[in-house]
């Protein structure tokens, strides 16, 4: 009977992780088609750059918030750093929704804070998700089993967002306004408290995590792992990679202008939401697709395919012209049909295929062997995520100066070194450290 309660309470810990991974997306990914609303403002000018500035203030509470939160899941343990994260998350989408009324430059300020107020809330969500389930899982390739499936969920809100959003947004002018998409805050400050109500009545037991204290743990010991250090600049370029990729497309097929695919002006951000949104889609079916193999592939193998693929397609489509069409599903804000998109765009579209594993592969190559120092990298992993924001940002600067193809050298690049890391960065040359 003891064994079919722990199996029964392991089983409730793993769906709210699930549910919790869901949550983190859904939040994230409404950073760049809001931005879409943004940019088109007279303030703004059509800039790419501060289009993306949301998405950029969301990740950027990483910076600040990575180590913080991995001592808060020490400290309070993993259920209530669940739960202030979730009523941090609802107050972050509240003040997005107060941006709706203040009128030019003073809106996008107030929904700038929003943001980052919810980059404070996933930056905490996340701490609890990726050790808890690796730890769940039992680590080695149990536990990045866990992680895909989950990452399944993620990419579950994160493909159904952009679409939604785009969807309601429609035309974009310049009297578009946040207020426009208010039925999708509204349903994520409704997520959010339902969250905190159920998560409030469910029982989680903290893993044990070894011997370390809040004290011990978060000294400089991860520092010490070369492979451990190499993993963090791995997440960086990582996040980096997985933003910027579908957020930069979104705002190309949106564009209208000469710089822009050439999409009718009624109605390509419906189009360009759905296209990006299916990046999330293929994101979440190469995650489904992992879980069921990640317990017999490694995840060095998966890291080599995956960043090989992705560095190949990218490639093509920076050098192929918007000239060269192709057909793909998408809702065209009256019906759904196969609409004709440059062919660079279905090609960025299956790298989503590809960054569907990164995530748990590079944490779970960075992590092994991490022993008790495991929760302090996960809090330094944290902070990492900060490249989220930075590398969309200066990809988008690059596509407002260039054009658009041309930025995603900053995304092909961050693929090399990701290659380069799984060839022989994720060599843990520190075993004689004691952990």
């Amino acid at each position: 009977m003891e064994t079919t309660n722990k199996q029964s309470g392991r089983m409730v810990a793993i769906i709210t992780m699930m549910f919790i991974y869901a949550m983190i997306s859904f939040v994230t990914n409404l950073a760049a088609p809001v931005g879409l609303i943004w940019k088109s403002q007279p303030e703004l000018m059509g800039s790419n750059f501060w289009g993306m500035m949301g998405n950029m203030m969301n990740f950027l509470a990483y910076l600040f918030m990575g180590i913080p939160a991995g001592k808060m899941l020490i400290s309070y343990g993993y259920k209530k750093t669940a739960m202030i994260a979730i009523a941090v998350g609802l107050v972050g989408v509240f003040v997005q929704f107060l941006s709706g009324y203040p009128t030019g430059i003073a809106g996008y300020v107030v929904y700038l804070l929003g943001a980052f107020i919810c980059g404070f809330c996933v930056c905490m969500l996340n701490t609890v998700v990726n050790p808890m389930l690796n730890l769940l899982g039992g680590g080695g390739n149990k536990g990045n089993q866990l992680n895909l499936i989950g990452g399944s969920c993620n990419s579950l809100a994160g493909t159904l967002t952009p679409m939604l959003v785009g969807a309601l947004i429609g035309t974009v002018t310049k009297t578009t306004s946040i207020s426009d998409i208010n039925i999708v805050l509204f349903i994520a400050m409704g997520v959010f408290a339902c969250a905190f109500v159920i998560l409030s009545f469910i029982p989680i037991k903290d893993p044990e995590m070894g011997k370390a204290t809040a004290d011990t743990v978060f000294e400089s010991s991860p520092w010490h792992f070369r492979h451990c250090v190499l993993g963090i600049i791995g997440i960086f370029v990582y996040v980096g990679v997985e933003v910027g990729v579908p957020g930069t497309l979104n705002f190309y097929l949106s564009d209208v202008t000469d710089k822009g695919a050439g999409l009718d002006a009624s109605n390509a951000p419906a189009i360009a939401g759905f296209v990006a949104g299916t990046y999330w889609l293929l994101m979440l079916i190469g995650r489904f697709l992992a879980g069921f193999i990640a317990s017999k592939v490694s995840s060095r193998t998966m890291m080599l395919t995956v960043t090989s693929v992705a560095i190949i397609l990218m490639l093509i489509a920076m050098l192929s012209s918007k000239q060269v069409l192709t057909h793909m599903p998408a809702f065209t804000g009256d019906s759904f049909m196969m609409v004709r998109v440059p062919l660079s765009a279905l090609l960025l579209v299956l790298c989503g295929l590809c960054t569907s594993v990164m995530w748990a592969s590079i944490f779970n190559l960075a992590t092994e062997g991490l022993g008790k120092y495991t929760a302090a990298a996960s809090g330094i992993f944290m902070m990492m995520v900060v490249g989220g924001g930075i590398l969309p940002l200066i990809q988008n600067h690059i596509a407002d100066v260039g054009g658009y193809m041309i930025s995603y050298i900053v995304p092909l690049l961050a693929l090399i070194y990701l290659f380069s890391y799984a060839l022989v960065g994720y060599k843990n040359v520190n075993k004689d450290i004691p952990v």
